[in-house]
Order: structure tokens, then sequence, then C-alpha cells
């Protein structure tokens, strides 16, 4: 199952240790009562509720005020109080996943040190500075991690953590902000493919040949199928929910791969979760934990179909700097 990670008190201890924990599983040490402690699964609340349909969607019946998030009530489908509303799309059976909480997975975490000339939790790659690994993001003042299950806030601004589950749902415009609270920018699609490629210019980050499994890129079934059980048309013009990245097998933490690394020690630039560069038409690159060969093969691979403001849960991004 899919762990995440929930902090039972103010504070997380020694933060190097916590960062450690956090990838190996354990609670870190140090004050016995801050701790981040792991548990299998969220506590599920999910509610249930008699099948409808509208708009030609399915859905349950349920109280308005469970029905919230990225669904959405419609009246007039269901017998009962004028509360009860047909609430879509529905979930297949056996979902746990709450599409109202806002997981916490990336707690107690801090960056690496940088590579001389370049800030914390990023590598010197030819002329150049770019995240090890990708982004997630903090509340730019209060440094609390945002759950990365959800759209951004204007607030946020990207760290590069090792362990950490990588920032979804974020379009270029809110990539490019988050980038610039930290000092940084959106990589251009020629600073992506030379940290992608290395310096020999491989076709994937660890070289010429495809190697199955080395990277999180071959899911075998398409979440959206997983979450709404179904293979209906319909499931892909609703790719905002919240629950598609937390089913198992999906999004990774970063650097969980740990061949998937570039000769610089760039992770996951290929598979786990499309990333934006900052070509102004709109291009996101890599592949993500589904696919990484349809629109090109590894480092290849770019999506150029949609315009600066998408964003859904396998968008995702990591920064560049300048070598000081």
């Amino acid at each position: 199952m899919k762990r995440i990670w929930l902090l039972v008190a103010v504070g997380c201890g020694d933060p190097v240790a916590s960062r450690d924990a956090a990838i190996a599983g354990d609670a870190p040490p140090g004050d016995a009562s801050i701790a981040c402690v792991a548990i299998d699964a969220a506590p599920s609340t999910v509610p249930s509720g008699p099948a409808c349909t509208a708009n030609g969607l399915p859905g349950q019946c349920l109280d308005v005020a469970a029905c919230t998030g990225s669904r959405t009530p419609v009246a007039g489908q269901c017998a009962g109080s004028a509360a009860i509303e047909c609430c879509t799309p529905r979930f297949a059976d056996g979902i746990t996943c709450d599409p109202d909480v806002h997981v916490q997975p990336n707690q107690c975490l801090v960056e690496d040190a940088g590579d001389p000339g370049c800030p914390a939790g990023m590598a010197h790659v030819g002329a150049f500075c770019i995240d090890r690994f990708e982004a997630a993001l903090v509340d730019a003042t209060t440094g609390t991690p945002w759950s990365p299950y959800f759209p951004p806030p204007a607030t946020a601004r990207a760290v590069s953590l090792r362990g950490a589950v990588p920032q979804g749902f974020i379009s270029q415009v809110a990539a490019q902000a988050a980038c610039g609270a930290s000092g940084k920018r959106l990589c251009t699609d020629a600073e992506w493919l030379r940290a992608c490629e290395g310096p020999s210019g491989t076709t994937y980050p660890y070289g010429d040949a495809r190697q199955p499994g080395v990277c999180n890129d071959a899911r075998a079934v398409h979440p959206a199928v997983e979450l709404y059980g179904t293979t209906d048309a319909w499931i892909f013009a609703h790719l905002d929910s919240p629950c598609l990245s937390q089913e198992a097998d999906g999004l990774d933490r970063t650097g969980a791969n740990a061949g998937c690394v570039t000769a610089e020690g760039v992770f996951d630039m290929m598979g786990n979760l499309h990333e934006w560069t900052a070509d102004p038409q709109g291009t996101f690159r890599g592949g993500f934990y589904v696919d990484t060969r349809q629109n090109g093969e590894g480092c290849r691979y770019a999506t150029t179909a949609h315009a600066a403001t998408y964003d859904d849960y396998s968008t995702g991004f990591r920064c560049c700097a300048d070598v000081h």
C-alpha cells in the first residue's frame, strides 16, 4: 500500500535525521514527542450512496455537503431530501482516498547541500545548476509543506527534496512563479535536455538502451481507469482528482528509483511526472509514470498540446539556476 507521513507534533526533531528516516521508512530519532510517523494508508472517510447518473456521468446520491473538491452535485436525480444530489463522477468500488483531505507526505524533509556554486538541492550540469529532484512546494513565508496532490497557492516556493512526493497539479505559469520565489527559474528546453541526456547526449538518463523498470514509467493501468472503474472516454476530462496519484504503484518519491539518474546525479528526468520547461509555447518533458514513449523516447519525450495555464495530476517541474 502507498505510505504517507503524518506530523504528530509541531516540529520535526533533527532535520537531517528526519530526512533520512523518511527515505528509510522509519520514524526519526530525537525528541520522543516530536516525530514523523509512517502509516500504511490515510483513514478513509469517503461517503457512499445509491448509484445515479447526471449529465452522462455515473455518480452517487450523497448529501451536497459531502460532494466537494473535484466532484460536482447535480439536483433532481436522487430520491429523498433536497439536500441529496447526484455527486459525479463516481469513484470505483474499493477506492479509499478522500479527495477533500490534504495529505501531507513531505513533512520533516530538508534539501541536501548543492554542488559547489549551486543552491541547496541542485546539481552542477554544464554551465548551469538544476534541481537534483523533481520539485516539491513549501509556503514561501512559513516553510510549511504544501500537499503535492492539490494545485498550489500563489505563496508557494519550490524545493528540491530527496525522498519527497513531487508536486503535481502545477501549470507552467505556477511553476515559473515557484522557481522565482526560490531565486531560481524554470529550465529552458535546452537546459532540460542537456541535463537529461548528460554530457554524452544519451537517449535515456542512464544510457542509449531502454531498460524496463529502471525508471517509474510503465504503470500497467492508467490511474483514471482505476479511480473511476471504467475506460469510457469521459474519464480523461476528469483528471483533476487529488486521488489519481495517491493510488498504489503510481507516483514515486523522488530518488526512489536509484538507477533512474543521469551521469551528473540528476534523478527522475524520465517518468514519474511530466516536467514543464520555460518554452513560451508550453512544453513539458520526460513523460510520466504511465508512459515515456508516446511523444518521444526517454529524454526526447515532449508534450506540446497544452497552454501554459494547464495542469493535471501528472504535471510537475524542476528549477534551474545560474552557477555562482
